[in-house]
């Protein structure tokens, strides 16, 4: 660590801002559905979440790699600055999402920053076009539809099988079993999300001539980006929690236990594979797939076509915010040194905004702003309940009258 220049401290400190950022950011993926029910209460789930989310980061280097050597290309003379400016591209969308409460990709951001400022420092040859297409967009697309058809068929299978048996008793059991489920999920977030930081600081530490091209994260960058991450899981991300546990549709813990095992099955497998895939669409996909599981469950379609539209804005609005970044930061040091200046007024100006209308632990289950129970935004799931006869009803017990 004896050759890090001061820029290259500058842009690992960055990163792990970003991984921070990504911690709150993105707590609502394995968290939301179990405090919307109750299962934990919610600092508790996102102590637990935390814990889990750095353990996690140790597990595998897969799509660390990817990042530091699969989209990017090293060889094509990116500097660290350019890096740095993809990652304020990459925080400002994170908090102006967060800001909104729009469980948008932190990953994404990621991407579509480095991205965007590599384009501009080393043009079109900067890029690994077909990676960014076989382990970034298809299974962008890909991911939520998967979770959410596996979700909706294991929220189905769990009230078939439970229907005759006591409703209280049922909901404890599941209860119990969506902390298992979470616990999973925030596992999996550690072995897909922690890693992508430590891909930048390892690209970083590449460009920067500090590590061989094609080196494996050091043991140190392992460490700080857990631990950032960690951080940023157990401040907890209210905003986004409560969109996601209550804004989308009314979970039950039959629910929350199927969406949850679907999304941890789905990231954990990706992982596996190398695939930088969004933990955030992926639990999102998985919570709307289990309200269309439910008979007479809401789903707000206004929430959802919000949160679809912002996925769809993340790459291309962090680009455009890195790409200007990086036109600056070329300039030299004062270029490095105004846009550093820019990325921390924004954040104080979002910071302002958001102690206008907090969101606590203490408020996180209270209905979303905006959102009713049902409205016309809702009309295609309340025609499918007006159709769908409701479950039977248990049988009454021995011995009691009818």
């Amino acid at each position: 660590m004896e050759h890090i220049t001061l820029l290259i401290g500058i842009v690992i400190a960055t990163a792990l801002v970003f991984d921070f950022t990504n911690g709150f950011h993105d707590t609502a993926n394995a968290m939301a559905t179990t405090i919307s029910t109750g299962a934990l209460k919610p600092k508790t789930a996102v102590a637990m979440a935390a814990v889990l989310n750095l353990v996690g980061a140790f597990l595998s280097v897969a799509v660390a790699k990817t990042i530091s050597g699969g989209i990017i290309d090293e060889s094509a003379g990116i500097k660290p600055e350019v890096i740095f400016a993809g990652l304020v591209g990459a925080i400002l969308w994170n908090l102006v999402t967060w800001l909104a409460g729009l469980p948008s990709s932190s990953s994404h951001a990621l991407f579509g920053g480095l991205i965007g400022a590599v384009l501009v420092a080393a043009g079109t040859h900067g890029i690994h076009g077909d990676a960014v297409v076989m382990k970034v967009l298809i299974p962008a697309a890909a991911a939520p539809v998967v979770a959410g058809l596996a979700a909706t068929l294991a929220t189905r299978v769990t009230y078939r099988v439970g229907r005759r048996a006591d409703p209280e008793a049922t909901s404890r059991g599941y209860r119990a079993g969506q902390i298992a489920s979470a616990g999973l999920v925030s596992l999996a977030h550690g072995t897909s999300d922690g890693q992508k930081t430590m891909g930048v600081i390892t690209l970083t530490l590449i460009t920067g001539g500090v590590l061989a091209p094609h080196s494996d994260p050091p043991l140190w960058v392992m460490v700080s980006a857990g631990t950032a991450m960690a951080l940023g899981t157990y401040l907890g991300g209210w905003r986004i929690i409560r969109t996601m546990g209550r804004g989308l549709t009314d979970i039950q813990p039959q629910q929350g236990f199927a969406a949850q095992t679907g999304a941890a099955a789905t990231i954990l497998a990706s992982s596996h594979l190398g695939f930088a895939l969004s933990t955030t669409q992926v639990c999102s996909g998985a919570v709307m797939g289990a309200g269309l599981g439910r008979k007479g469950a809401v789903v707000r379609w206004g929430t959802a076509g919000r949160m679809v539209s912002a996925w769809v804005l993340t790459l291309p609005a962090a680009g455009l915010v890195a790409a200007g970044a990086a036109l600056l930061a070329d300039q030299g040091t004062w270029g490095v040194t105004a846009v550093a200046v820019i990325a921390l007024a924004a954040c104080a100006a979002i910071r302002s905004a958001a102690r206008r209308k907090p969101v606590t632990h203490a408020n996180v289950n209270e209905p979303v702003p905006g959102t009713p129970a049902a409205g016309p935004q809702d009309a295609v799931t309340a025609a499918i309940a007006a159709v769908t006869p409701p479950p039977p009803a248990p049988a009454p017990a021995s011995g009691t009258a009818a």
